[in-house]
């Protein structure tokens, strides 16, 4: 299977496509990075990561985070030119996209997301996917950090505490 084939990285692109859920974006990546290549801050998925992550924060209004984050993504895109992980989207296309969003951001520009220039078959994949996509308020996706349930990341970051005071 090819590795854009992957279920997580099919919702991340309905995610991002389909109802703009830049939140959920990053997080099913992350996931997905997770069990590829974790550590690996420069794989091509953390740049998608970025990608999503930097939407979520001009969405918001936070246009220096945004900003910050685009330019990581750009930067990651080129460095890994030609990986595997592009295969299945117009490389090219993509860049432009992500220096555009960086110039519309510095000059002020109101949000405005772009479509992943995907490949027909991941399109098609995608589409199946956003058909699939529970309906969410626009309120819900600008401050969907806040108002999602959080108690299971409370409790790991407990557990983790715990284990680092073992140790010491």
């Amino acid at each position: 299977m090819h590795p854009q084939h992957h279920t997580l990285f099919i919702d991340y692109c309905a995610y991002f496509n389909g109802n703009q859920d830049f939140f959920e974006c990053h997080e099913v990546l992350e996931e997905y990075w997770k069990e590829i290549a974790p550590g690996d801050k420069m794989h091509p998925l953390v740049g998608y990561v970025q990608l999503a992550t930097g939407f979520y924060h001009w969405r918001r209004g936070n246009n220096t985070g945004a900003q910050r984050i685009l330019g990581k993504a750009l930067h990651n895109f080129q460095v890994n030119e030609g990986h595997i992980l592009f295969q299945e989207i117009d490389y090219h296309q993509l860049l432009t996209q992500v220096t555009m969003t960086l110039a519309a951001i510095q000059t002020g520009k109101s949000f405005q997301a772009f479509q992943l220039p995907l490949s027909h078959t991941l399109l098609e994949l995608a589409r199946a996917r956003i058909q699939l996509l529970p309906p969410s308020s626009s309120n819900y996706l600008l401050h969907k950090h806040m108002l999602r349930d959080r108690s299971h990341i409370l409790a790991e970051r407990h557990e983790s505490k715990q284990r680092k005071s073992r140790r010491c």
